[in-house]
């Protein structure tokens, strides 16, 4: 099944370096989309994996914060919210055209992030896409973390 994703932001640059391939057992500042209320549960008990996605479930987030404001794609703006984490990468599987072989199933083969690299045709603003999963412990992989810091929200409505 290919998995069209259509985030509304047209063609953009993408800024951060997110052109860069992530470096597998790295860190990086990555962002996560969301609504008030959704961040405010985030932040007490964690993140809940999406049920499906364009990579399967997990936790969404990208190196962009201009991406990653644009979500979730149905709220008002004045709702969302974007989370800055920090994240361990640790193993990373490059999924880089609709049809992959492991597009939704990586996890499984042990990698513990799954990355789209910007401009690969998967999604329509040429911007990066990553994938985590939600849980380490309950997927068995190891070097994986997301850290959320005191004071995560950047502002509502990124643009």
């Amino acid at each position: 099944m290919s998995w069209a994703e259509d985030d509304k932001m047209g063609p953009r640059p993408p800024c951060l370096q997110s052109h860069s391939k992530p470096v597998n057992n790295s860190s990086y500042v990555m962002y996560h989309g969301t609504t008030k209320e959704a961040a405010e549960s985030i932040k007490r008990y964690g993140f809940e994996c999406s049920g499906d996605g364009m990579l399967g479930p997990g936790v969404y987030v990208s190196r962009d914060p201009q991406k990653a404001g644009r979500y979730p794609l149905d709220a008002d703006d004045r709702d969302r919210r974007v989370l800055e984490l920090n994240v361990d990468v640790g193993r990373v599987k490059k999924i880089d055209h609709q049809g992959h072989p492991l597009q939704k199933t990586w996890q499984a083969t042990g990698y513990d992030t799954a990355w789209v690299p910007p401009k690969c045709g998967m999604v329509p603003s040429g911007l990066e896409e990553g994938l985590c999963p939600g849980s380490q412990q309950d997927q068995g992989h190891q070097g994986h973390q997301v850290q959320i810091p005191a004071v995560p929200e950047l502002r509502q409505g990124i643009r």
